[in-house]
């Protein structure tokens, strides 16, 4: 009989490989998800050089992950939609639509509020 640990620890390794296999297909097929994670890699470090306060960093870096996070779901999702309905069907769209609504909402509350946040801070140390 198998200890509840190492079972454990099994299926955490086997769970962190999927999501590394879902990352680097995502990588690979699409481009947004390239180019959302190429401007987090430039504005996480850009916000941690600003010295906002904690709470404001946090949020900042919480809020670009989420943008991933909505990415990586609606791209899961127009996978699934393009394998169920090959062909043109308006709840395929619909489905299709909403996930990239939810992209564009993570990134419109992540656009908002570093700029309202982070923004300050750089537009002073850029005149200063």
């Amino acid at each position: 009989m198998k200890s509840t640990t190492a079972f454990s620890l099994v299926r955490v390794v086997r769970a962190m490989q999927y999501s590394e296999k879902g990352i680097r297909s995502a990588w690979r097929d699409e481009a947004a998800f390239r180019q959302e994670l190429m401007l987090m890699l430039l504005l996480a470090p850009l916000t941690l050089w600003l010295q906002l306060p904690l709470l404001h960093t946090v949020l900042l870096l919480a809020l670009m992950g989420l943008v991933l996070v909505a990415e990586l779901l609606n791209s899961g999702l127009e996978a699934v939609v393009d394998m169920v309905s090959p062909e043109l069907h308006p709840l395929a769209a619909k489905a299709k639509d909403c996930g990239s609504a939810a992209v564009f909402v993570a990134l419109l509350m992540c656009s908002g509020a570093w700029l309202a946040l982070a923004g300050p801070a750089l537009w002073a140390r850029v005149l200063y």
